[in-house]
């Protein structure tokens, strides 16, 4: 890939250096000061442990840019891809396990409200603007230089009757009481730039999650690493919030895998009328549904039934 793109612009418009620099010496006091009063003891492995989820103090990483073969890619200061965009085609969903997050779609018709957590580079939430016209699509980013980045780098259009942007952080989205029971599909991919496992991940997360989802279905997809200890942590946590009506589709490049789980009656679909679905979605969105198909009859390890059932 070439060399990153630093574009302190976008960093600048956002915070001052000054403001910055504060920030960080917060969190270095925050850190020391919380070490002290947890003892050695609570660093062991907490996996098992109740978790209490605290308002977080983000700590930005700064927003670069690189382009290779006509894709411009987003990164958080460091190598991994936090969202891609082809030049071309500016409202396409270029990266795959981002095209998987759309397979909600298989499943219920285009909701009234459709939000995304975490905006990356706008892929989800520029395609659903563009073309599920009856939605009202929505998306939680708290790094105000991400929203300027997807504004400036990826074309991501302004605020109007049917697109929000909101500056805010995902956990009180999902918290706020307004939100529940009022979206469709909710589409999460809340990652740092480290990358190692998305940074709200708790059960109380999910929960408030299908809190948000309306009656009497709605669907959460989800970007997990397949690779990494946290996907196991992941999918324990979204079966408990979600009574085990999640799956997995299989991994695809980098390791990403895309969780889906679903709030509502059981489901008990022909995989006939799944593969009828997906080619209409193929026809009318130009996303290569029929493999999400496949994949979901792979993960549900469906040799010999006829119907996918959650």
């Amino acid at each position: 890939m070439t060399q990153l793109i630093k574009r302190a612009s976008a960093e600048a418009r956002a915070f001052g250096s000054k403001r910055q620099d504060k920030l960080d010496k917060q969190d270095k006091k925050q850190a020391k000061r919380l070490k002290r009063e947890r003892g050695d003891d609570l660093d062991r492995d907490l996996d098992d442990a109740p978790r209490i989820d605290v308002p977080r103090k983000p700590r930005f990483a700064p927003v670069t840019f690189s382009e290779e073969g006509g894709v411009r890619f987003l990164h958080f200061g460091t190598e991994w891809v936090q969202g891609a965009m082809r030049l071309k085609k500016p409202n396409h969903i270029e990266l795959e396990y981002a095209q998987q997050m759309m397979a909600w779609l298989l499943f219920i018709e285009t909701p009234k409200r459709i939000v995304q957590l975490g905006l990356g580079s706008a892929a989800l939430t520029k395609f659903a603007h563009a073309f599920l016209k009856r939605a009202k699509v929505e998306a939680v980013e708290l790094n105000p230089s991400v929203v300027i980045a997807a504004r400036t780098m990826f074309e991501l259009p302004n605020d109007d009757a049917r697109l929000t942007v909101h500056e805010q952080d995902a956990w009180d989205f999902v918290n706020d009481r307004a939100n529940h029971g009022t979206i469709g599909a909710l589409q999460i991919d809340v990652y740092d730039a480290t990358a190692r496992g998305p940074v709200l991940d708790s059960t109380s997360f999910y929960r408030a999650c299908r809190a948000c989802l309306t009656a009497p279905a709605g669907v959460v997809t989800v970007n997990l690493f397949g690779d990494h200890p946290s996907f196991v942590l992941n999918m324990k946590r979204l079966n408990e919030a979600f009574d085990g009506r999640v799956i997995a589709l299989p991994e695809v490049h980098d390791g990403n895998r895309i969780a889906i789980a679903f709030a509502g009656p059981e489901l008990d679909i022909p995989y006939a009328q799944l593969e009828k679905r997906a080619k209409l979605i193929e026809k009318e969105l130009k996303l290569p549904a029929r493999q999400w198909v496949k994949g979901l009859a792979i993960s549900a390890g469906a040799d010999d039934v006829t119907s996918f059932s959650i």
